[in-house]
């Protein structure tokens, strides 16, 4: 009997994205065969080979207005000639191909939302775009069926906004079974240092990390170590030198999910220090928390509404009170230097990693997909 197709579209380059693998993965479990689609920019890391087709088109714009509308025709025309059984459709800026096509076609569509997308720095700051962009989830989300978001607060907006049930699927990763941890000698990382870790795909304006850069003025013996990608890493770089904290401020490009684990697994305190500067930051739960979690390593946090609820009912971190550079060194140092409280951080994350876990988180996946296998 041949398989359903499921195509899985999103609007990046598909590396490092381990909350759309996770999902392709629910679906070949379920028996679908399943086409992720993405985009390849001119720095994309080759893909390692996956269960699923990938396919990544190459645009002629990679940011700004032109890119959004040639990625959204490109798509419409892809999911338009390719049979499929089932469209998964993931943030909002894939979102108004994909519902042509669930139209044209009749198509299934499940719709993930990673974010509350109208509500990024990117858009307050730019009313007519984001306008353009509200314009299109008020026309298709209170039509849909099958949503879904990554946390309580995020669904809970989406609800009261559009009357629309949003079922929440968090970003926790898989457990790595068995996985080989290189050493700091490995990594090029210095033995003798503590490490602090900001590591993400999107390290961007108003997440901290500018002020996680000035803060390493005042603390001794140890090094931050930045592993990712985001628009602020080259004013990170910049603000390095001319503070003079090479030594101090060490940067790894974005890494796939197995590499990016080694670099975790060997920091000693890991930081998730977004400004509550509006509402998707503000009820954001990030990737890399989980990440940390997985890894044993002790979190310093904004005390934003998500973060705070997990990192206070494990015990396994510290929050900050602002975003002044010698407040957050400070909470650093008293963390690095406590060596009692950080053993008892590492030994709560293996009660988080025990409940927090996409064994448990993959059910309400598996349970949306499954009346489509």
């Amino acid at each position: 009997m041949k398989k359903k197709r499921a195509i899985i579209s999103v609007i990046n380059d598909l590396v490092t994205d381990q909350r759309i693998a996770r999902t392709a993965d629910v679906l070949v479990e379920l028996g679908f065969e399943v086409v992720m689609v993405g985009r390849r920019k001119t720095d994309s890391p080759a893909l390692q080979e996956r269960a699923y087709e990938t396919i990544r088109m190459r645009l002629l714009w990679e940011k700004g207005p032109f890119f959004y509308a040639e990625y959204n025709i490109r798509l419409f025309f892809f999911l338009l000639g390719r049979p499929a059984d089932l469209l998964v459709s993931n943030d909002l800026d894939t979102l108004l191909p994909n519902y042509l096509v669930h139209k044209l076609k009749r198509v299934p569509i499940v719709y993930d939302s990673h974010e509350y997308f109208t509500a990024t720095p990117e858009l307050v700051d730019r009313p007519k775009v984001q306008r353009v962009w509200k314009w299109i989830e008020k026309g298709i989300v209170p039509k849909l069926k099958n949503c879904i978001t990554v946390n309580a607060s995020i669904a809970n907006l989406f609800e009261k906004e559009y009357h629309v049930p949003f079922k929440i699927v968090r970003n926790i990763p898989k457990r790595q079974e068995n996985a080989v941890i290189p050493s700091r000698a490995d990594l090029g990382l210095p033995p003798d240092k503590k490490i602090i870790l900001l590591q993400g795909s999107g390290i961007n304006v108003q997440r901290g990390a500018e002020e996680a850069v000035e803060a390493m003025q005042y603390i001794d013996n140890a090094i931050l170590l930045i592993v990712g990608g985001g628009d602020v890493l080259p004013l990170l770089k910049d603000m390095a030198g001319k503070l003079s904290l090479n030594d101090e401020v060490k940067f790894v490009p974005r890494q796939t999910p197995a590499n990016l684990a080694g670099y975790t697994a060997n920091a000693d305190i890991g930081l998730t220090i977004d400004k509550d500067t509006n509402i998707n930051y503000r009820f954001s739960l990030p990737n890399k928390l989980f990440d940390y979690i997985y890894a044993g390593v002790p979190v310093l946090a904004t005390p934003l509404v998500e973060l705070k609820n997990i990192i206070s009912e494990y015990q396994i971190g510290d929050f900050i009170e602002n975003h002044d550079p010698k407040h957050i060194a400070a909470k650093i140092s008293a963390m690095l230097q406590d060596e009692n409280r950080l053993a008892t951080y590492r030994e709560n994350t293996l009660k988080a990693s025990a409940g927090l876990n996409w064994e448990n988180e993959k059910i309400t996946l598996t349970g949306i997909f499954q009346p489509y296998a």
